[in-house]
């Protein structure tokens, strides 16, 4: 390394020339090994053998290079998962699923029918454990990680692998794949391009990059053309500059609700203002405050600023720009604050006691989920306000009903522990040691906040731990049984590999108990059966209704096709075939299929159509009996039929199809459009 390239013509020299010699960790290893590759290497021969085992494929034959890409691509991805990084469609994220997915290719080209590479992090956690303790911590949610998203992989390989074979089979000697495919490859079944420029590779193909450019920008069109931005009124050079004129904020609202401080900026629409009179909206910075500014998932402060001048400033919200400096939304609403002024400042104490009990939850939620489902569980993003707590986490599947219980359970007894809650400053290596939980991927300065709930000697932690350790910022309660109450309310899928966890705790969770109750009591009410009787009264309508609905369908069936005394229907003979059909009103489509059923057996050789409209929109089935398949095709007659209802297309078998479409007036015309296709 001898220049800086400033521009194409320009070259400045470096003040410490050097020499770049490449020695990575692989290289050094094959000098000091004696190799001369580095996949020879006993690190990366360990996991070319675990994957040769695992996959029951020679290491060192034919297929030796896909064994080479596993390991190397096992390793990277552990390491970016370890490091906080989960599988997405963007950023990060993305590279992550790109090395992953190549590496699931050639577990798929070396014959693996099963995912591969989850079994193989026992092998590279033992091979770099000892050295990469980020490795051993998260095992569980590499394991995990890796398992679901070859699995999930797995079920759109076969299917893009297929699609590509078909295209490529259209192709001459060497000609280029269409860019419009490798774009359909990537957004249908998750190839990334390179994936696809890798398998094309292996038949001296290229992929037309212009046109695969000209699709994703296109979709990049149409997704600008559907997002509506929104930004804030101050740009960040104003925040740059005020953060370096003003400093920090000291912030007071760890040991007080209330204090003085002194008006050091006012913000109007984004420009500094010298002052601001009643009515107008402000952002206010102080010298020092006790609001909290939104971080960590927890909401920013709301409450009030007044001097004793009589300016009264209703605070909002309470943000934080660059890190530390507060910054307090909200609106004068008597008299004339200037730079300068003294301010009490006063946090809405109720609702700062709301966010403390949410939040503390959440360190409980937390550890409860951890004991509960395992190590992988980890915090992949979270919600604290007043009235509710959003928690997400790493975590492959749905909670079971008894998993909730359990981490319900679990959370109030410490609750009613009434456990201390201590916070230390320490610094992140003194922290981890005393046990406390970091987040993967977060970046900590020299000094960090452990908030610590439970007593020591925890019997599932062993002695001189307590029950909730972890690295934090926000506001906390005193003890655990201020918190009073906890209750999950709801459990979502948000992402591949990730859980939404929503809970109420103290007084939003006992109003959140208070209107369930009032809920069965209305029911029961309705129903006039004690809040115990309830479930078996419900249940007993469901029954009778579905027993209502199946007799409404045979009722419908027996009338539509040839009426309740048994009459044979209307058959007519088209091009030598029999042909019957009905148009029928308000009939869900759910019933067309058996109805279509029961005219077939009534003609016994021939074709059937039965149309059911309803709210102006026609749900069409075609049936043909099974002597007629090798010769009409209900798939066929179908979609001539949903072109005259307006519809696109249709399918099915070949003895029974369905279609739709939007033009219910047309029902006449799709019959006449599969008398017309029958008779071709």
């Amino acid at each position: 390394m001898q220049y800086e390239q400033v521009t194409k013509d320009v070259r400045v020299g470096l003040p410490r020339p050097s020499i770049d010699t490449g020695m990575g960790l692989e290289r050094i290893a094959a000098v000091l090994q004696g190799k001369h590759d580095n996949y020879d290497i006993d690190l990366m021969r360990g996991l070319i053998e675990a994957s040769a085992e695992a996959a029951g494929v020679d290491p060192d034959g034919p297929q030796a290079v896909s064994h080479r890409v596993i390991a190397d691509h096992l390793r990277a991805s552990s390491f970016l998962i370890a490091d906080g990084v989960l599988p997405s469609n963007e950023g990060r994220g993305y590279v992550l699923r790109r090395i992953m997915r190549r590496a699931m290719r050639h577990a798929h080209l070396l014959g693996c029918r099963e995912p591969l590479l989850w079994r193989l992090v026992p092998a590279l956690v033992h091979e770099m454990g000892k050295a990469f303790g980020e490795l051993v911590r998260a095992q569980a949610l590499i394991t995990e990680t890796l398992k679901l998203e070859e699995t999930r992989f797995k079920e759109t390989l076969g299917r893009g692998l297929r699609l590509l074979e078909e295209e490529t089979g259209r192709l001459g000697s060497g000609e280029a794949l269409s860019g419009e495919v490798a774009f359909k490859l990537y957004d249908t079944y998750g190839f990334p391009l390179d994936l696809t420029q890798d398998i094309l590779r292996g038949q001296n193909r290229q992929v037309d990059q212009a046109g695969y450019d000209a699709a994703m920008e296109r979709q990049r069109a149409a997704a600008r053309k559907a997002w509506a931005g929104s930004g804030e009124a101050a740009t960040d050079q104003v925040w740059f500059g005020l953060r370096e004129r003003l400093g920090a904020t000291e912030f007071l609202g760890y040991e007080a609700e209330a204090a003085e401080g002194l008006v050091s900026a006012i913000l109007q629409d984004g420009a500094e203002s010298e002052s601001a009179e009643a009515g107008q909206e402000i952002a206010l910075v102080t010298n020092q405050t006790p609001f909290y500014g939104e971080a960590g998932g927890q909401m920013g402060d709301t409450g009030s600023a007044f001097t004793a001048e009589g300016a009264v400033v209703e605070i909002t919200d309470t943000q934080r720009k660059l890190g530390d400096l507060f910054v307090h939304v909200g609106r004068v609403t008597q008299g004339k604050l200037s730079l300068g002024d003294a301010v009490n400042l006063r946090v809405d104490a109720a609702r700062r006691d709301a966010l403390r009990a949410h939040h503390s939850a959440t360190h409980l939620l937390h550890e409860a989920l951890r004991q509960r489902l395992g190590d992988h569980v980890t915090q992949k993003g979270s919600l604290v306000a007043p009235d509710r707590l959003r928690f997400d986490i790493s975590h492959p599947k749905a909670l079971a009903p008894e998993d909730v219980h359990a981490v319900e359970a679990l959370v109030n007894e410490r609750i009613r522990h009434n456990d201390a809650v201590a916070t230390k400053l320490m610094t992140p290596d003194e922290a981890i040691e005393a046990g406390a939980l970091a987040l993967f991927g977060e970046k900590y300065g020299d000094e960090v906040r452990v908030v610590s709930m439970g007593g020591l000697d925890e019997p599932h932690k062993g002695p001189g731990r307590t029950f909730s350790t972890e690295l934090c910022g926000g506001t906390h309660v005193g003890r655990t049984g201020d918190i009073g109450f906890f209750k999950i309310v709801g459990e979502a899928a948000l992402a591949s590999g990730v859980r939404r966890i929503e809970a109420v705790a103290g007084q939003a969770a006992l109003d959140w108990a208070e209107r369930q109750e009032e809920l069965v009591n209305e029911a029961s009410a309705a129903l006039k059966v004690a809040p115990a009787e309830l479930p078996g009264r419900v249940a007993g309508l469901l029954e009778e209704r579905r027993q209502l609905e199946r007799k409404l369908g045979e009722l419908r069936r027996r009338v539509a096709s040839g009426g309740m005394n048994g009459a044979e229907p209307e058959i007519e003979e088209v091009n030598g075939f029999k042909f019957t059909s009905r148009v029928l009103e308000d009939v869900p489509a759910k019933d067309l299929k058996p109805l279509a059923d029961t005219l077939k057996q009534r003609i016994g050789s021939g074709v059937v159509a039965v149309v059911a409209v309803s709210d102006g929109k026609a749900s069409l089935v075609v049936g043909v009996t099974d002597d007629l398949t090798d010769r009409i095709s209900a798939v066929d007659l179908v979609r001539q039929g949903s072109q005259a209802l307006g519809g696109k297309g249709g399918g099915g078998r070949p003895d029974m199809a369905q279609a739709g479409g939007p033009d219910g007036s047309a029902a006449g015309a799709a019959i006449a459009a599969i008398q017309s296709a029958l008779s071709s």
